[in-house]
């Protein structure tokens, strides 16, 4: 059984910090699948870019994703 962690980057403006956290887990190698969530789309972007799993844009992927 897969027991992978989801990790929720939620970011905002250009998405700067966004990226870094990202950035920062891929380069230590976490097991996690990584979920961003942009309050727009350059924040989005960044993440993406980064090397985030999959990602949203806007307030109700926030809820949906705080949810979980």
């Amino acid at each position: 059984m897969n027991t992978k962690k989801t990790v929720v980057v939620i970011d905002g403006q250009g998405g700067r910090l966004g990226r870094m956290i990202v950035e920062r887990i891929r380069a230590e190698r976490i097991d996690c699948h990584i979920r961003a969530i942009g309050t727009n789309t350059l924040a989005t972007n960044a993440m993406l870019k980064a090397g985030a799993d999959e990602a949203a844009t806007g307030e109700n992927p926030v809820i949906g994703a705080c949810r979980e």
